[in-house]
């Protein structure tokens, strides 16, 4: 095995870029492995992200920063990382014929939407076009005035449509399986709002025309915008192997510099418990570079 990476970098999204970037420039001898499921190239087009005028797509974004780290050194090595373990100060990660032995690890792994029932090809067209849509934060200007179906219910289904009301006046909340779970003062704060209340299940969602359809006992419902609101997967699990300390929905718990518990174990981005935003992430990003920087300096073996 070759001289351990002094950090090894999963995952190539908005985090794990910007990390690159920042390691590359410190002369860190980084590696960056990537298994091509960032949800960033999934956006069709992003017009919250500073510095993009008119918008830009998320697959464009990536491409942009992945030729920016090129500058300095950093490629990414597209393959899945399977496991992960601690051998004395080293972490050996290992997938798909790969094994990679670094000092520290930054995990920018990111999560996973959890969809609504609908055909895979249905879904990417309707994400393409607009008519679905994930992050209401990124993305909620652009259905101003228009009509929004919002797929969930409990605590996140109310508070998603509940943030939507703010841009239009026409918000349905639809359960995905049954009948609606709601406290009693959720409902009335629905109901206050105008925000209707249409019971599951729903059938699988389909394109029709410029317009989404959920099918439901009540009947085809007709929208401009459909939020599926279902949580996410946390990609957590490379940490979780080595007992890193995590929420109860899998998102890893940091210090203020973006260290889990395991000492040499850093996390950025959407895998940990914070505010899903591309911004947010690459800003996370940079502080746990700078942080592995600092920390790996400590041991006196940085100096040039």
């Amino acid at each position: 095995m070759d001289t351990p990476l002094d950090c090894l970098i999963i995952g190539a999204g908005p985090a794990g870029l910007t990390a690159a970037i920042y390691l590359s420039r410190f002369h860190l001898r980084t590696g960056l492995v990537d298994a091509g499921k960032s949800r960033a190239a999934l956006i069709p087009c992003t017009r919250n992200h500073p510095g993009y005028p008119g918008g830009i797509s998320g697959k464009d974004l990536l491409a942009r920063m992945r030729e920016q780290a090129a500058e300095f050194g950093a490629h990414v090595t597209d393959a899945l990382i399977e496991t992960l373990e601690r051998n004395d100060d080293t972490f050996i990660a290992r997938g798909e014929g790969l094994e990679v032995a670094a000092r520290t690890v930054l995990l920018a792994t990111g999560v996973v939407n959890k969809r609504p029932p609908i055909a895979p090809e249905v879904h990417d067209a309707a994400l393409a076009r607009g008519l679905l849509r994930y992050c209401p934060i990124c993305d909620g200007f652009e259905v101003t005035d228009k009509r929004v179906g919002v797929i969930g219910s409990g605590t996140h289904g109310f508070k998603e449509a509940l943030f939507l009301r703010m841009y239009t006046h026409s918000v349905t909340l639809i359960a995905p399986d049954a009948k609606h779970d709601l406290s009693e003062l959720e409902r009335e704060q629905v109901s206050r709002v105008g925000i209707r209340l249409i019971d599951g299940p729903c059938a699988p969602l389909r394109l029709a025309g410029e317009e989404m359809l959920v099918p439901t006992p009540a009947g085809d419902l007709a929208f401009d915008s459909v939020y599926p609101a279902l949580g996410s997967i946390i990609r957590s699990e490379l940490a979780l192997m080595l007992g890193a300390e995590a929420t109860d929905d899998g998102c890893l718990v940091v210090d203020d510099h973006q260290r889990t518990s395991i000492p040499g174990l850093y996390a950025a981005g959407d895998v940990v418990k914070g505010l899903d935003q591309i911004s947010h992430a690459m800003g996370e990003g940079g502080v746990a570079a700078t942080t592995i920087r600092n920390d790996l300096a400590e041991t006196g073996t940085l100096l040039r």
